[in-house]
């Protein structure tokens, strides 16, 4: 069976509900004040088959301007819609409001239907049906078949029905992957079985026995039981009118507006980015910050409108904006919407939602604009490399750029390998799967070496940083997850290097330090210079003029990067010095076997000021060791 949503749409009293019951023989008028007034005020329901396994479920929409709310909660999800033009009225101002409404919220196929043949005669039909086509110029209905009917005779009504058939062919299905959204159009209880929401589900499949949430309240549920065109069935399919029997949920918890949806998988939003286009038949220009009432699925909030671009939009023009709901609201990308006014009381514009899940935008930015753009295109790749941009050091989630893109998540991984190979994105975490920018990487690693230079400054005795010390030292926006894979990838750039529970600054950073880098090479130069017999710690600190304090913390600096070795705490000696020196001390003990204090003397020249601490410190380093008053190599 192929599912299509029909609606009705056109001037009051102008035989939609009447053409309805003809086509299917339901009466949608159910409320006792439509049965007294003779016209619809809520929306009506019905359904129809015809040969080739089509199904349509019927929605007849008021046709009142005071119910034009109704209205628009009734085109939601519309698949086909029969614009009805009585032919003894002709062209009305709710069918012109009608049509901008239908076409502002996508309606992409249709036919016009004159009722009420019998009324006229056949030339004034005729004249009626070129008006017709004059008025459908330029909008989708171009083109569209005209087809006259009477629901009193029945004459035009297997027409009518033979080219619903063959339109239906045409029309695509909605997309039964994906998760269900069943936007709410009305609510009731059954005795026995309690709470039930009507709407047209919009994606996906629901199910007997799912669990459900509405939004925008939060409240949860569960399936109890599901109806489709007044069957029981265990599951309801995208572009059918279901009646849902909700579990665990009262009846006023619930309204018209609100959304059923998986439950924990969706999240509503109080700020959407959004192409706007506005009507040309408007009142006036529209002015950045203005007040509309949004209209969306079943749902009706306060917004204000923010213009990214411009600061007054013409009638006929269209601008990119960002709506700041006064509600929070649940809304995908590419869902349809539509704006109207108070005063005079009028629909003024409308488009599609481009990123439900915006940041608070700096206007004229082109970076946004940007965004828009892409997403507006529909050009993939473009868009999750530029929501990827934009998340800046926070990075985004798969999860939030299917969201935000309203591309399917086959299509958002494909970009993403595009844009992971070409080295414009890296994937950060595995579970969830989170992506940054290669140039918020590049800042983020920067940032770690620069914290490491810092503290290092600040605590130049220390050995290192802590692991977990430096990963707090992340910004605050960014996420710490990302800390093992930007310390892999500094290690591997030789910039830091972990050890253990610590990690240390590259010897070849160490000019990366913030203050005192000089202090250390006049350090060096001057232990090189006087090679065995270097400055001590307190002659240094008259030679440098520096205090003892940043003497030896410079020195401690040193001899972690391995310049320079500590021989006690008051000498210390340059690397290369000291490496000759241990050469020449092993070289004789493998000649002569051993060596007394005097012998060393006369090997170094030194003065025993030096010559002792020498002996304890190859001692401690466990090339030689100590028998009364000789040195042995250690080993023999």
């Amino acid at each position: 069976m192929k599912h299509l949503i029909l609606g009705t749409a056109g001037h009051i009293d102008h035989g939609k509900t009447s053409l309805v019951k003809a086509l299917t023989g339901i009466d949608t008028d159910r409320l006792k004040e439509e049965k007294a007034r003779g016209i619809t005020i809520e929306l009506g329901f019905a359904h129809l088959e015809l040969p080739g396994g089509i199904t349509f479920g019927i929605v007849d929409v008021p046709g009142h301007e005071k119910f034009v709310r109704a209205m628009v909660s009734g085109v939601a999800g519309m698949d086909l819609v029969m614009l009805v033009i009585a032919a003894d009225e002709g062209i009305m101002p709710q069918t012109r409001e009608h049509l901008d409404i239908l076409r502002l919220l996508g309606v992409k196929n249709g036919l016009v239907v004159l009722t009420k043949q019998d009324m006229v005669d056949s030339d004034w039909l005729e004249l009626v049906a070129e008006e017709t086509r004059e008025f459908v110029a330029g909008t989708f209905l171009e083109g569209s078949a005209i087809i006259a009917v009477s629901s009193k005779t029945g004459a035009g009504m297997e027409e009518l029905k033979a080219e619903l058939a063959r339109m239906a062919e045409g029309v695509a299905t909605k997309k039964r992957d994906g998760s269900f959204r069943l936007p709410v159009d009305r609510v009731f209880t059954v005795a026995g079985f309690g709470t039930v929401v009507t709407g047209t589900l919009l994606a996906g499949e629901i199910k007997t026995g799912d669990e459900l949430e509405l939004l925008p309240t939060g409240i949860s549920g569960r399936v109890r039981g599901i109806q489709a065109h007044g069957a029981k069935s265990d599951s309801g399919q995208a572009g059918q009118r279901l009646a849902v029997n909700l579990q665990g949920i009262d009846l006023d918890q619930v309204a018209r507006g609100d959304v059923v949806v998986p439950h924990g998988l969706f999240r509503t939003t109080r700020r959407v980015d959004v192409r706007l286009d506005y009507l040309a038949a408007a009142p006036r220009d529209l002015r950045h910050r203005s007040n509309v009432r949004l209209h969306a699925g079943t749902r009706e909030v306060a917004a204000q409108v923010i213009l990214l671009d411009q600061d007054l939009l013409a009638p006929g023009d269209t601008a990119y904006a960002q709506l700041r709901l006064a509600e929070p609201m649940l809304l995908v990308s590419g869902d349809p919407y539509l704006v109207r006014i108070a005063s005079p009381a009028a629909t003024i514009g409308g488009g599609i939602v481009l990123d439900p899940f915006p940041p608070a935008r700096r206007r004229r930015s082109s970076e946004a604009l940007s965004l828009l753009v892409s997403l507006d295109a529909a050009e993939h790749v473009r868009t999750c490399g530029l929501i990827v941009a934009q998340s800046l050091l926070s990075g985004v989630s798969l999860e939030e750029i299917v969201l935000r893109s309203g591309i399917s998540r086959k299509q958002a991984e494909a970009a993403l390998q595009s844009l992971l190979a070409s080295g414009e994105t890296v994937q950060m975490t595995r579970e969830p799967r989170i992506f940054l920018s290669a140039g918020a990487v590049a800042i983020l690693k920067q940032t770690l070496v620069d914290e490491l230079a810092a503290f290092m400054a600040a605590n130049p005795l220390a050995s290192g940083i802590g692991k977990e010390e430096l990963k707090t030292r992340l910004p605050r926006r960014s996420d710490q997850r990302f800390f093992a894979l930007l310390l892999t990838d500094l290690e591997k750039e030789g910039r830091l290097v972990p050890d253990r529970d610590i990690v240390r600054l590259a010897a070849s950073l160490r000019k990366a330090l913030p203050e005192g880098s000089d202090l250390s090479g006049k350090i060096s130069a001057l232990l090189a210079k006087n090679g065995l017999e270097p400055p001590t710690v307190k002659e240094l600190t008259e030679l440098l003029d520096a205090p003892e304090k940043d003497i030896r913390n410079h020195l401690a600096i040193l001899t972690r990067e391995g310049s320079i070795g500590k021989v006690s705490a008051d000498i210390y000696y340059d690397a290369t010095v000291l490496k000759a020196l241990q050469d020449r001390l092993v070289s004789y003990l493998r000649d002569k076997g051993e060596i007394i204090p005097s012998e060393f003397r006369e090997l170094t020249g030194l003065s025993r000021k030096f010559m002792i601490p020498l002996l304890e410190y190859f001692d401690s380093l466990k090339v030689t060791i100590r028998t009364g008053d000789k040195r042995v190599l250690r080993g023999r």
